[in-house]
């Protein structure tokens, strides 16, 4: 088991109607971050939630929220996510004209930062951005469902982040999302990974079962 493995359940894959009992029962579970999937049918070829949801979720967990931002333009819905009790946002480069000036504004919040690479995005977008985020997250999927199968290139992208972060030097996250499972999670952590982002693969059998879906993503 890999204690500094963190695991954020994306809530995409939980029960709708009982958002609040969901976040709840991760939380209980050993969850470590809750995660958000925010999706405009824009950006990304389906619509999710919205800041008020992000509110009425928070009084639910003391855990991180970590909210991902499949929006555009992103820059206007900062403030109000941040508000609502975001953690952590994170942000496509594709999702607005400035992601270095997004970056500035999120950190300007007080809240942390992360920079998401979709599949087709390379590892160097991030030659002048490292310096700045809190987080990377490698999409292993392209953005917009829950249920894709993990696409393996991608962890050449992860190994090459996590070599990016140590010659930084900074305390930064290598988060990967989409395609994450018993069998993927492993694969992940190897290259470099220490978040794991996963909806399916927790949610899959019910309250009951998300302690121990939890500890198997974890590597235990």
């Amino acid at each position: 088991m890999s204690p500094s493995v963190r695991i954020a359940p994306s809530i995409l894959s939980a029960d709708f109607a009982r958002l609040g009992e969901e976040v709840r029962a991760i939380d209980e579970a050993g969850c470590d971050w809750v995660h958000v999937d925010v999706m405009d049918g824009h950006f990304v070829p389906n619509i999710t939630i919205g800041p008020m949801v992000v509110k009425a979720l928070r009084p639910h967990t003391t855990k991180p929220m970590d909210v991902h931002l499949m929006i555009s333009p992103v820059d206007t819905y900062l403030d109000a996510f941040a508000a609502a009790g975001a953690d952590i946002l994170t942000v496509h480069p594709e999702a607005g004209p400035h992601i270095h000036r997004t970056v500035q504004h999120i950190k300007s919040l007080g809240k942390q930062a992360g920079v998401v690479l979709n599949p087709g995005t390379p590892a160097k977008m991030l030659d002048y951005l490292i310096d700045d985020v809190d987080l990377v997250l490698v999409m292993s999927v392209n953005p917009g469902f829950g249920g894709q199968s993990f696409i393996t290139n991608q962890l050449r992208k992860i190994e090459a982040i996590r070599k990016m972060i140590d010659k930084s030097g900074r305390d930064i996250r290598l988060q990967v999302d989409g395609g994450i499972d018993f069998e993927t999670a492993p694969q992940a952590i190897a290259a470099g990974a220490d978040v794991l982002v996963a909806g399916t693969a927790t949610f899959k059998g019910g309250p009951s079962a998300y302690a121990d879906n939890i500890r198997r993503l974890r590597g235990g």
